[in-house]
């Protein structure tokens, strides 16, 4: 039995990461419990084993005494003398009290309080491991899934993917390896928890920085990212180097660079943009493709008011509102898009603003500029070439006074002082 314990603890060594020294002190503790019951409540009981052999003993300070009262406490002085040869009465003598078929019972009633051990020194070494690892992407295998968490093996460990944390466009499959962010290593109520994630902005910004080597050596540097895991994602970089483009070295030659990320993400869509200080061309460039118009800035508000034409407002809002939303979290600027109305001049609009030009006119009662404009004459300039006196003439409410009139009007087309009325 001692063989095949010692080989237990070895294998927990090498499958956990636990130190047999570690192991053994935690057997030791748990055994003192068995001990208690194998042998009684003997004072200042304690167990060891031996790391070579595995053999187990039990160990107790007993005082000598003349007379035994109590055999858990006592120890008779010729008991003492056999192991002692020159113990003396009420001396502390520490005897070996191992019972017969101790390691067999101990083993036995030790086992849950030693695989308690094992795992509060499992997830100690959980802790110290991964507790400098937050910010990094490792790798795992889907184990199982708790409601719709999801557990990853990560070879010796075990960390979870909560629901919160995964894309909802992504399904898993158990026994899939795929790629995570640590995102935290927390103390839970049962020990130390990796809590992975797959959502975070953190998790494209780290996959960039790890292929774009500009990135990651402080060329370009990265000022904004927004993100609706598994639709859209948009990215604010900027290069401190004038020779370096930022978008150019994060799209990489023949977009590759984007692509491998891309790819990683299942295909989210992926809108990287130029950073600029001036808020205007900054939304400009986190709008595109669409064409703004005009914008209002708010500074004591932090908003923006963008005006676009009708035909370019579902391109800047995006489907379900979602590139004004990325914008909003992108520059951290309230932006609200509307449409531009381009007012529309109907026919009695048109009519109307002819007779108020022929009005205009001195010598034009608003009374002949009306019998003009219903004759067919919907400019000045309709009057000046098409007209002669006799046709003003046989207008009733012109009649005698059409050649000053026509002269009039003449005069007003020739300064160009008055606006034509619409053709």
């Amino acid at each position: 039995m001692n063989a095949d314990f010692l080989a237990i603890l070895e294998f927990w060594e090498r499958e956990k990461g636990i130190s047999k020294d570690v192991l053994v002190a935690a057997v030791q503790e748990s055994l003192v419990s068995a001990a208690k019951k194998a042998v009684g409540p003997a004072r200042e009981l304690r167990c060891i084993i031996d790391p070579k052999t595995g053999d187990i003993r039990a160990f107790a300070k007993l005082i000598v005494a003349d007379k035994v009262i109590s055999k858990h406490d006592q120890i008779s002085l010729n008991e003492a003398r056999k192991k002692k040869a020159d113990a003396q009465i009420g001396e502390e003598l520490e005897v070996e009290v191992t019972p017969t078929g101790f390691g067999r019972i101990a083993a036995q009633y030790a086992k849950q309080a030693l695989l308690s051990q094992v795992r509060r020194a499992e997830k100690a070494l959980i802790f110290d491991e991964f507790k400098d690892r937050v910010g990094d992407i490792i790798s795992g295998t889907v184990r199982r899934f708790e409601r719709s968490d999801v557990i990853m093996d990560l070879g010796r460990y075990e960390a979870l993917l909560p629901n919160r944390e995964r894309v909802p466009t992504e399904e898993y499959q158990v026994g899939e390896r795929i790629r995570c962010y640590v995102k935290a290593v927390e103390n839970g109520p049962h020990g130390p928890e990796i809590i992975l994630s797959r959502a975070a902005p953190e998790f494209v910004l780290k996959l960039f920085k790890l292929e774009v080597s500009e990135i990651s050596n402080g060329t370009v540097e990265v000022k904004g990212c927004a993100r609706e895991p598994g639709f859209r994602t948009k990215l604010a970089v900027y290069s401190r180097d004038p020779k370096v483009d930022p978008v150019g070295a994060c799209v990489g030659l023949r977009g590759q660079r984007v692509k491998n990320i891309v790819r990683e993400l299942n295909n989210e869509k992926m809108d990287i943009i130029k950073w600029d200080p001036n808020i205007k061309t900054y939304l400009t460039n986190a709008l595109a493709p669409a064409i703004l118009k005009s914008m209002e800035v708010d500074e004591a508000n932090h908003a923006v008011k963008i005006l676009v034409d009708e035909s370019q407002l579902s391109l800047a809002i995006g489907k379900r509102g979602q590139n004004a939303r990325l914008a909003h979290r992108l520059t951290g600027w309230a932006v609200n898009i509307d449409a531009e109305h381009v007012a529309t001049i109907g026919i009695e609009g048109k009519v109307q603003h002819a007779v108020e030009a022929f009005a205009a006119v001195p010598g034009v009662t608003r009374e002949m500029a009306e019998a003009l404009v219903n004759t067919g004459f919907h400019a000045l300039e309709d009057v000046v070439t098409q007209a002669e006196e006799n046709d003003l003439k046989e207008i009733p409410q012109i009649g005698e006074q059409a050649g000053a009139v026509l002269a009039a009007i003449k005069e007003a087309a020739k300064s160009g002082s008055l606006a034509s009325a619409l053709a």
